[in-house]
């Protein structure tokens, strides 16, 4: 007996542990005390609202907790039943209490809890500054707190984590998210900024024109400056090409030359200057093969004076 009381001992102080531990992982993520245009109720009323957050990846209900606008309550002298006077319980019996991982609940205040299950009558200032608070099922422990300074109408204090710290922030009326996520990544289109910006269409007239324009100067100067290079590269290839080979003949016929002359002269001598024989003897012979055959009376510059014979005779 005494072991089986031990084990339930255990067991049920595990329990409540794990209770409150995930009681812990409630936290008030926005609050909304000012309300005129913003969330309405089943019955169509404008009433102020406090948004619930699971910030676990478990379940937990939030029925039996308490909400408490009453600074009172943190006075320590008073006893659970005295301190649970003060405070507006969460009922049971509404599945929309059962928070599953990341989801958020609203709960309306300044209500009737006759009107709904998340009808709670905590009041709060519409005008003025406001303290709320959110109280584990014991009416003991405070679980979360927050301190909403006086806000516009329609603004809300929203909770926001950013580097592991948890900070909060007033919202405009456009950016309040009752029963989501305050961190919203809104992302407007590109159209609908533009048209915001520039609603007659003269900025993207103007943008568009320079951009024609300066892509056009671009290409002209891109067009312009690849033009020469492949001149300049059309050059060089026929100078690569064409210069080099009639260098290279002409370097060739005098090397070729000079080198005949200087054998000429090392085998007969300086007087013939390094003209072959076989030259003096080609010349020779050209020139009594027209003297044979009188080539040189055809030549300009010469007169050549044949005697003619006639009938007549000299006295």
């Amino acid at each position: 007996m005494k072991r089986t009381g031990l084990l339930l001992s255990v067991l049920l102080a595990t329990s409540t542990m794990a209770f409150a531990q995930g009681a812990k992982n409630i936290k008030i993520s926005e609050v909304l005390t000012n309300n005129t245009t913003s969330l309405q109720d089943e019955f169509g009323r404008h009433e102020a609202w406090i948004e619930l957050e699971n910030t676990a990846f478990s379940t937990y209900n939030v029925r039996d907790m308490f909400i408490a606008t009453d600074r009172s309550v943190l006075d320590q002298s008073l006893s659970a039943p005295e301190r649970i006077k003060r405070m507006s319980v969460i009922p049971s019996g509404d599945t929309r209490t059962i928070m599953n991982a990341r989801q958020h609940l609203v709960l309306h205040l300044n209500s009737n809890p006759k009107r709904g299950t998340l009808h709670l009558n905590a009041p709060v200032d519409t005008i003025g500054p406001n303290w709320i608070a959110l109280y584990d099922g014991n009416g003991i422990d405070l679980i979360d707190s927050v301190s909403v300074p006086a806000l516009q109408a329609n603004q809300s204090f929203a909770l926001f984590k950013e580097k592991g710290l948890y900070t909060w922030r007033t919202m405009q009326p456009d950016e309040v998210t009752p029963g989501i996520d305050n961190v919203q990544n809104v992302v407007e289109s590109k159209v609908a900024r533009l048209k915001r910006d520039d609603p007659h269409g003269f900025v993207i007239t103007v943008l568009s024109m320079g951009i024609v324009f300066f892509c056009l100067a671009l290409l002209f100067v891109f067009f312009s400056i690849f033009g020469k290079i492949m001149a300049r590269k059309s050059a060089l290839k026929k100078a690569r090409n064409v210069q080099p080979v009639k260098v290279t003949i002409d370097a060739a016929e005098i090397i070729h030359d000079a080198g005949h002359k200087t054998n000429v002269i090392l085998h007969d001598g300086l007087k013939t200057k390094g003209i072959d024989k076989e030259i003096y003897i080609a010349v020779i012979s050209m020139a009594l093969k027209q003297y044979q055959e009188d080539v040189h009376d055809v030549e300009s510059g010469i007169i050549t004076i044949n005697p003619k014979h006639s009938n007549w005779t000299r006295v």
